[in-house]
């Protein structure tokens, strides 16, 4: 039980004093923990957990899409653009509960994580 607490008060305080840029990577980090679940959950034919999981990518990809600077540049748009693509694929897998489909959306979602991974620690180095 205290092991338990402990782990949440650590969650909660990684969170709360995270830097805009370590929770973007918590965030994508996320997509990618939960598309997981999502897929896995797919192949077994379990629906309630799918539909659970599916829902949290959403939301994540929601989260990006409303933090996400649209004046920055054409760079910001086009990252949009991914968002919403992923997040209407999403939305249709949901509905089709369709693995094969979130098959081929798996590596758009990593490579989302990866750039922004990427992009972080050349931020660093810049430093």
């Amino acid at each position: 039980m205290y092991g338990n607490n402990a782990l949440n008060v650590y969650k909660n305080n990684s969170v709360n004093y995270a830097s805009k840029e370590q929770l973007l990577l918590m965030l994508v980090d996320g997509a990618v923990k939960f598309a997981k679940i999502a897929k896995q959950a797919l192949e077994d034919k379990n629906i309630i957990e799918s539909h659970k999981n599916l829902v949290k990518v959403q939301d994540i990809f929601t989260e990006l899409m409303i933090s996400l600077d649209q004046n920055a540049g054409e760079w910001a748009k086009q990252i949009y653009a991914v968002y919403d693509f992923i997040k209407r694929r999403l939305f249709e897998i949901n509905l089709k509960k369709d693995a094969k489909m979130m098959d081929e959306l798996m590596p758009v979602i990593e490579d989302v994580r990866d750039t922004w991974h990427q992009a972080f620690e050349a931020s660093r180095g810049m430093k």
